[in-house]
């Protein structure tokens, strides 16, 4: 069963916790991660990719030289759901670890 649509204020709710993603749009969730070097943020998004294999779930991912953008919705519900949110939260953890 597909995941469902999240609501304006569970969108809200969600990104208290995740105060570095900003809602774009209305139905994307936007987070840049910026690195001291540039293959440092090459090895994030390497990073990123297996963890979206894994999640089925996968992100627009913007690179510019030392700044990674990542951007997630969920097509198939139309906006944002849960999983847009534990992918963003598997992203940061990925971040962390960097």
């Amino acid at each position: 069963m597909a995941a469902a649509k999240l609501s304006e204020e569970r969108v809200a709710q969600l990104l208290e916790a995740r105060p570095a993603w900003k809602l774009t749009d209305g139905k994307w969730i936007i987070r840049k991660y910026r690195f001291q070097t540039y293959m440092q943020g090459i090895s994030f998004v390497n990073r990123v990719a297996e963890a979206s294999e894994r999640l089925n779930h996968h992100p627009f991912i913007v690179i510019e030289f030392k700044l990674i953008t990542l951007k997630l919705t969920s097509w198939h519900a139309g906006g944002l759901t849960e999983l847009d949110f534990e992918t963003a939260a598997e992203f940061d953890d990925l971040f962390m670890e960097s």
